[in-house]
């Protein structure tokens, strides 16, 4: 059932008020700033598809700001992608500012301070994620925030319309087709993150540890999947390949580890006519020992592959929790 908010029935001298807490509570806190000596209203509807939060907003003109205060409040770990429907926006993050117009898309990290601009009336779609679930790098993320993508070709045309039609039927999916379509958000956000990344003119260095990771997602279902096949398939020496991953964060096997878990995570939590085994889906994505599966999962996510999966189905129709960062 979706979240609606609205100012049709509220009371002039209360509306921002009432459209910062609305807005703050759709999305994450910000501060709404509608232009001055205005009339102002606005509306937003809000749905859960899985861990995939859908928002539709239509507002007059105003500047949606997120600040380090409010970061520091409510640090959660977004990536969000916002797709404007009608109107112009200007957006700023990382130091950059997109111009906007209808169609454009502009990808954003919550926490770190940004802002929009709307000079006029404007409609926008949101659809926010866990940061973990996505599988990209901060510096691939922090690369394409700032930057309008044109969704009138390449992945951007493919996107546009499957989004749009998304958020205008988001209130219709049962859960067990939301998970799927969460998963499927997933796969094209972070497609569209690596290719708009990969334009970047940065060296060729960061090019290869794109490279690398998106072999290491095509590959999660193989067993013999590691530094050494990895570094063969590339050409490179293992000690080099470790080398590269210095500054990401993460050592290659423990990455490994967490794209398999959070495939796992993924399926166990998904509804449907044949509910496969914990066994079958750890086998699925390349663990081999259950008993080794089975302490990793519970590292990971606090709960036994079976208490997520029993924990994910009660929830049903309800917005789902996203499961911890795995780092």
């Amino acid at each position: 059932m979706s979240l609606v908010l609205t100012t049709d029935t509220v009371p002039d001298q209360e509306k921002v008020a009432y459209w910062n807490d609305a807005v703050s509570r759709a999305l994450v806190p910000v501060t709404v700033a509608p232009r001055d000596g205005r009339r102002f209203d606005g509306r937003i509807a809000s749905d859960s598809l899985g861990y995939l939060r859908v928002s539709r907003m239509e507002a007059d003109a105003g500047r949606v700001s997120r600040t380090p205060a409010l970061i520091e409040r409510s640090p959660e770990a977004l990536v969000a992608a916002g797709l404007l429907v009608s109107g112009s926006a200007t957006f700023i993050q990382d130091g950059r500012r997109a111009e906007m117009g209808g169609g454009d898309l502009v990808f954003y990290d919550t926490a770190r301070p940004f802002s929009f601009t709307y000079p006029e009336r404007f409609a926008t779609h949101v659809f926010q994620l866990p940061r973990h679930v996505l599988g990209v790098t901060d510096s691939d993320i922090r690369r394409v925030t700032g930057t309008a993508i044109d969704t009138a070709q390449g992945l951007g045309a493919v996107l546009r319309p499957f989004l749009a039609t998304l958020a205008d039927a988001a209130p219709s999916y049962p859960a067990a087709v939301g998970h799927r379509l969460a998963g499927h958000v997933v796969d094209l956000f972070a497609t569209l993150i690596t290719d708009q990344a990969l334009r970047d003119p940065d060296d060729g260095r960061d090019h290869l540890v794109v490279s690398i990771r998106a072999h290491i997602d095509r590959k999660l279902g193989d067993p013999s999947l590691s530094p050494e096949s990895i570094a063969r398939a590339h050409h490179i020496s293992v000690r080099y390949l470790h080398r590269l991953f210095e500054g990401e964060g993460v050592t290659v096997s423990r990455l490994i580890q967490q794209r398999r878990l959070e495939a796992c995570g993924r399926e166990l939590a998904r509804r449907g006519r044949v509910t496969p085994t914990v066994s079958a889906v750890a086998r699925r994505w390349g663990f081999v020992n259950p008993a080794h599966f089975s302490r990793a999962f519970r590292a990971a996510y606090g709960l036994s592959p079976r208490e997520w999966r029993t924990l994910h189905l009660e929830r049903g129709e309800g917005e789902q929790p996203a499961g911890p960062a795995l780092t």
